[in-house]
C-alpha cells in the first residue's frame, strides 16, 4: 500500500464534503506531474486529505483509492472550468481516481508542525514553493503521521 497526500481548497471540497458523500471522484487535475502520480495509485493505497488556501493549511483526514484508472470527466465538459478542447474521448489527456471517506483528524496536522516534525526532503509538502496537488508520502513519513496524528496535542 502506497502513501498520498492530496490538496484540496476546503470551500472549494474539503473534507467535510468527502465525509458526506463517502466517496469522489478527484477530477479537475491539470497538472502533467500530479496525472502521472495518480496513475500509479493502486485500489486500497491511503492519502492524506490536507486543506490548502486556508489558514492554517494542513492534514484534515483520511481517505483511501476505491476506483483507478478512469478518465476524467471534466475534460469534456464545456462548462467545467477544467475544459480541455484539446482533450478528445479516443485520446483523453487526464485520468482521475475514486477516493473514499476514511477518517477526519481534529486538530488538523497544520504545514507550521509538519515542517518541525519533517525535512523538506522526507516530505514533499513541507518544501518552500511546493504547489503540486497530489504528493507521494514514503512510508517512513506516513508512518510518522500517523503517531503524530493520533498522539494528543
Amino acid at each position: 500500500m502506497a502513501h498520498w497526500l492530496m490538496k484540496s481548497e476546503p470551500d472549494v471540497y474539503g473534507i467535510d464534503h468527502l465525509k458526506a458523500d463517502g466517496t469522489t471522484l478527484w477530477d479537475g487535475i491539470r497538472n502533467y506531474q500530479a496525472r502521472n502520480y495518480m496513475r500509479t495509485m493502486a485500489i486500497g493505497d491511503r492519502a492524506f486529505f490536507y486543506h490548502s488556501n486556508i489558514t492554517p493549511p494542513g492534514i484534515v483526514g483520511l481517505m483511501e483509492v476505491v476506483e483507478v484508472g478512469l478518465t476524467d470527466p471534466s475534460q469534456f465538459d464545456p462548462q467545467s472550468q477544467y475544459f480541455d478542447s484539446a482533450s478528445k474521448p479516443e485520446a483523453p489527456r487526464w485520468d482521475c481516481v475514486r477516493l473514499a471517506y476514511l477518517a477526519t483528524f481534529a486538530p488538523l496536522l497544520s504545514l507550521d508542525r509538519l515542517r518541525t516534525e519533517f525535512s523538506p526532503e522526507e516530505l514533499a509538502v513541507v518544501r518552500r514553493g511546493n504547489r503540486l496537488s497530489i504528493l507521494p508520502v514514503p512510508e517512513a513519513c506516513a508512518t510518522r503521521l500517523y503517531e503524530l496524528l493520533s498522539a494528543p496535542g
